[in-house]
């Protein structure tokens, strides 16, 4: 989602404190609990609980305060738990190092720099919040507190740069299996190269970036972004149609059980993307095309859109489509392809 407010949200990020963090994940919407007993569980003052939940309006999230009752949240607002996704991930747990921070300025940084000092393959980075999170084409990312997934995995893969062009898509095939898991009303699709969408709107989206030798192997940084419940205010400031796992799944969806799912694909196909590219899941790709057939405008980065209908995807990752009766393939780069009006 794009947020041109890049400024305020580092403030924001600036103002909070574990303390915060830490009185969120033991309030609940349906219960006042008393200031007093957090003060003394926690071993602080009462002043210093106060002030805590304050900072947690500067990431948007309301806390109700009365006199002799305590605090209580405005809204349901579930918190990562280690334990509980590497509970729900199995055998998967032990290919992926996890980690979850409360807030930080960018997931695919942190990991892109854990790989270049030498960290190995299948290292992971959550966070509640993100600040100052990237989207494809030099687009900012972010996402109000708590209320989606941004994380990013590190992954070591031995295939040269040219052939990374399906990689996007395969992590889309993931994100789509793991929505799958419970049981969506409403199809998920995906949209070449990154998103994932719902009914025409985007539910979620992909980054990629890579280091190493142009002829492999790689280091490569898969960052994911999927909003799982949206507020609406959040959603009617953005500049374009968005949804959420929610909607798709016609009800809330539990944001850690999710994160293990989409993290026990990853493993299954990275290892598949790894040992075989693209191709053995092109086909499940193509299932879920948003713009299958479709009449779209394509705007390449320098020059001027044209219009062409959508084919399907090849082996290599690559769009293509059909302009004046020749056929083109498309590779991600600085194009994008909208439906035409």
């Amino acid at each position: 989602m794009a947020d041109p407010v890049a400024e305020p949200a580092a403030a924001a990020a600036a103002a909070l404190r574990p303390l915060t963090f830490e009185l969120l994940s033991r309030l609940s919407h349906e219960r006042f609990t008393s200031g007093e007993a957090l003060a003394r569980t926690l071993g602080v003052s009462r002043h210093a609980v106060m002030a805590a939940l304050h900072a947690a309006a500067a990431v948007g999230v309301e806390v109700f305060a009365l006199p002799r009752q305590g605090y209580r949240l405005a809204a349901p607002l579930e918190l990562l738990d280690l334990k509980r996704i590497h509970a729900a991930m199995g055998k998967a747990a032990r290919r992926i190092d996890l980690d979850a921070v409360p807030v930080i300025d960018s997931t695919n940084s942190a990991i892109a720099a854990r790989l270049s000092a030498g960290a190995p393959s299948g290292i992971a980075l959550a966070a509640e919040w993100q600040h100052a999170g990237r989207g494809r084409r030099g687009r900012a990312w972010t996402a109000p507190f708590a209320s989606g997934l941004t994380f990013s995995v590190g992954w070591r893969i031995a295939r040269t740069a040219a052939e990374l062009g399906g990689l996007s898509l395969a992590v889309g095939v993931a994100i789509a299996r793991a929505i799958d898991h419970f049981k969506p009303k409403r199809a998920v699709q995906l949209k070449w190269p990154n998103d994932v969408v719902c009914e025409g709107r985007k539910l979620g989206g992909v980054l990629i970036e890579s280091q190493g030798d142009m002829l492999g192997p790689l280091a490569v940084t898969l960052g994911i972004g999927l909003n799982v419940c949206l507020p609406e205010e959040a959603a009617a400031q953005l500049d374009q149609p968005v949804t959420d796992v929610a909607f798709a799944c016609g009800g809330l969806v539990s944001r850690n059980a999710l994160l293990a799912r989409l993290l026990t694909e990853l493993v299954d196909v990275l290892d598949a993307f790894h040992a075989h590219g693209f191709h053995p899941l092109a086909a499940e790709w193509s299932r879920r095309h948003a713009l299958a057939g479709a009449p779209v405008r394509v705007h390449p980065g320098n020059g001027t859109w044209y219009e062409a209908e959508v084919r399907g995807v090849a082996d290599d990752g690559s769009l293509l489509v059909r302009r004046a009766g020749e056929e083109l393939a498309l590779h991600s780069g600085e194009i994008s392809v909208r439906r035409r009006p």
